[in-house]
């Protein structure tokens, strides 16, 4: 239906545009006719007054419909034959029921084509669109320069809603409006276009275009004027900036802050280095290279070896896990950041105002506060859980007895990790998870691979079963599911929480002074890491979308570089080509796109995967299992996304992240030597399966032909 509907809108756009130029009806709308023919238009309005105004509505509105010259010349011819204000009317309608029409049939024509094709890209785009549409379509039908045909067209391509565009455009025109039509009331006076359309002219409107770009950032300055206008602002400051948080998103911050020789104090109430250094990255990593080991041992001989028998103390494993912690810990320290230049305080900031940060008693004053408080572990409202000594990945570290029946709730990266990891060490593990597949955000078949891999490990794995209630029995403590409509009881002699976290967000003073949650409640921040408040910016788990390391450094650099530069000048924050990796076995790193999410978002796409089977350097490591899973633009190189899973992955997909971060292929990658045997020429076989299937049978055959013909006469 849809496509019979464009067929008919092409064929009477082309009939109309056909009949334009086969009758030379373009003569009609010269300033010369309009003149000679002024009198005879007149009179024929006074004898026929609806007839004529029906007339000129029609003919404006195809005008402005096929996008044909002379919209300014029958403006002016509305001054002349229907005076200012009946020529206003006239002219306001007409032109914006055309412009309407216009955006219609691009949408119904372009629209989906140009989204399929470029949705991707014009993410963003769309999103400012739905957000501050209205905004600046209003400011660009203030600027005749830019052919209002164009917009038209332009907008019938964006998420805009019909009636928004009606309503912005009627009113963003009306001056134009008013000065053509007003300018046609002397059509016989006016000797050329020129005189209209002067660079005085221009220039007016143009700075009437700019004025709502100029009254936007006024409304911004204000807004954060009145934010501030309760808070009593130093005349002087002793630092550039105030960082509260010692985790990656703070120390990035602070070194970037004293690095461009600012003078900046950094607050920690706790341990220099934040989650990443003292419970999450490190020790956790240390853990799972301990278990890598025992899985290694257990699986000898494919190595080779007749037997392997290993002993080890479980509190040894742990104590192994604290001396990395120690040995990484001094590139966090507050010796090396006093060093940087950073001036570093022990102890719980408050903060006063947006100027003022209370730390042991002492009131430091600020021209910026940056928040990189961070996040902990979410603990969920379950029936009877405050009866059980739970552990979370903030705490699991001080264990050194070895539980022998491990419960672990949740399925995502940091459960996963984990319950692989103990299993491996000797623990019973039981992950239950809600979601009907491990790691849920990541594509079937990947989930599935760690699933199988778990399974291998002896993990008991519970998908589809929600957690009801703790309870014990005999004395020991039992987790009730629920399972299909039936109740399942899981026996348990310690218990590991990780289902999440949650931002750190009180107790030190943004609810006294105002500053802005979101729904997921993290700091609200805009593109630029602001929050509502403008000298006050947050980075890091407190504000999310992803709480990565990575990707706390990654914000952290626009904290900083836009607290310096605010207000002249800012940063938005890009998120493009985020990538991040679960350190299962097998491990599962991504970037961009999977499959489920371009379903979801109803992106096209085409899919190359490369069985990492078939890898010699993966076969010679007894590691011949995963895969590099593609995402690209439909018969093009343009990578979407990437998921690998397998040996190292998060290693692997650098290369396909400086590929999306800097607009090269498929094609790039293939034609990039790759060191033989490693792992990373996955990469390149997959490249290389991409370009096998747009190869064409017809491409083909006409290689063998000029092959044929070389052998015979060449």
């Amino acid at each position: 239906m849809n496509n019979s509907k464009k067929i008919a809108v092409v064929f009477v756009l082309a009939i109309c545009l056909w009949a334009f130029f086969h009758f030379d009806l373009s003569q009609y709308l010269s300033l010369e006719y309009l003149k000679e023919q002024q009198v005879h238009f007149l009179a024929f309005y006074k004898e026929n007054a609806l007839l004529a105004i029906g007339a000129y509505t029609t003919v404006y509105i195809v005008s402005a419909v096929l996008s044909l010259p002379g919209a300014a010349l029958l403006t002016l011819l509305a001054g002349a034959l229907f005076g200012l204000v009946t020529g206003t009317i006239l002219v306001s309608f007409a032109s914006t029921i055309g412009a309407t029409l216009a955006f219609l049939v691009s949408r119904l024509l372009l629209r989906d084509f140009v989204q399929s094709k470029f949705g991707q890209h014009l993410k963003s785009f769309n999103e400012g669109i739905e957000k501050d549409g209205a905004f600046y379509l209003f400011t660009l039908r203030l600027i005749p320069a830019i052919p209002f045909f164009v917009i038209n067209l332009v907008m019938g391509l964006t998420p805009m809603k019909t009636m928004q565009f009606f309503f912005v455009s009627q009113v963003g025109m009306l001056a134009g409006t008013i000065v053509f039509v007003n300018a046609g009331t002397q059509l016989a006076q006016i000797e050329s276009l020129g005189g209209i359309l002067s660079a005085e002219i221009i220039f007016s409107f143009v700075l009437l275009g700019i004025f709502p770009l100029l009254a936007k950032k006024m409304v911004a300055v204000y807004k954060g004027r009145m934010a501030l206008q309760k808070f009593t602002k130093p005349k002087s400051f002793d630092y550039n900036m105030v960082v509260i948080g010692a985790g990656s998103a703070g120390l990035v911050t602070s070194y970037i802050g004293a690095a461009t020789k600012g003078k900046v104090a950094l607050i920690e109430k706790h341990k220099m280095g934040g989650d990443c250094l003292n419970t999450g990255c490190v020790p956790s990593k240390a853990l799972i290279r301990s278990a890598k080991f025992m899985a290694d041992v257990k699986k000898c001989k494919s190595l080779g070896f007749k037997n392997a028998r290993v002993e080890f103390d479980f509190a040894d494993v742990m104590e192994r896990v604290q001396r990395v912690v120690k040995t990484v810990e001094p590139h966090d320290s507050i010796e090396r950041y006093t060093s940087l230049g950073v001036e570093c305080h022990t102890g719980e900031a408050v903060i006063k105002s947006p100027y003022e940060v209370e730390v042991n008693g002492d009131i430091l004053t600020t021209k910026n506060i940056i928040i990189g408080t961070g996040a902990r572990p979410a603990i969920p409202p379950i029936e009877g859980i405050e009866e059980v000594d739970y552990l979370t990945s903030d705490t699991v570290w001080d264990i050194r007895k070895q539980p022998e029946k491990l419960l672990v709730l949740g399925g995502g990266p940091i459960g996963s990790e984990l319950a692989q990891a103990f299993a491996r060490l000797g623990c019973e593990v039981t992950q239950v998870q809600r979601n009907k597949r491990l790691l849920p955000k990541e594509d079937p078949e990947i989930s599935q691979m760690v699933l199988e891999s778990f399974q291998n490990d002896g993990i008991n794995v519970l998908l589809g079963h929600t957690p009801k209630k703790f309870f014990k029995r005999g004395g020991k403590d039992f987790l009730e599911c629920e399972h299909n409509e039936g109740l399942v009881e899981v026996p348990f002699d310690a218990l590991l929480i990780a289902l999440g976290r949650k931002a750190n967000t009180t107790g030190f003073g943004l609810e006294e002074i105002g500053v802005e949650l979101s729904s997921r409640g993290t700091i609200q921040v805009d593109e630029y890491m602001r929050t509502n408040i403008p000298n006050m910016y947050a980075c890091g788990d407190v504000v999310g979308p992803y709480q990565f390391t990575h990707t706390a450094a990654h914000q952290a650099w626009y904290c900083a570089v836009n607290s310096m530069l605010n207000p002249f000048y800012g940063f938005k924050v890009d998120y493009s080509t985020v990538p991040w990796s679960t350190f299962t076995d097998p491990e599962v790193a991504r970037s961009g796109l999977n499959e489920t999410e371009a379903k979801a978002q109803g992106i096209p796409y085409e899919v190359t995967t490369y069985g990492i089977d078939d890898l010699d350097r993966a076969i010679a490591d007894e590691a011949a299992y995963g895969m590099v899973k593609v995402l690209t633009v439909p018969g093009k190189d343009k990578i979407l996304g990437v998921t690998i899973a397998g040996l190292h992955a998060g290693d692997i997909i650098s290369e396909y992240v400086a590929a999306m971060k800097n607009g090269f292929g498929m094609n790039k990658i293939l034609g990039t030597i790759h060191i033989y045997p490693t792992l990373a020429e996955a990469n390149k076989f997959a490249a290389g399966n991409w370009k096998k299937n747009h190869v064409t049978e017809k491409t083909l055959a006409w290689g063998e032909r000029i092959n044929r013909w070389r052998r015979n006469y060449f």
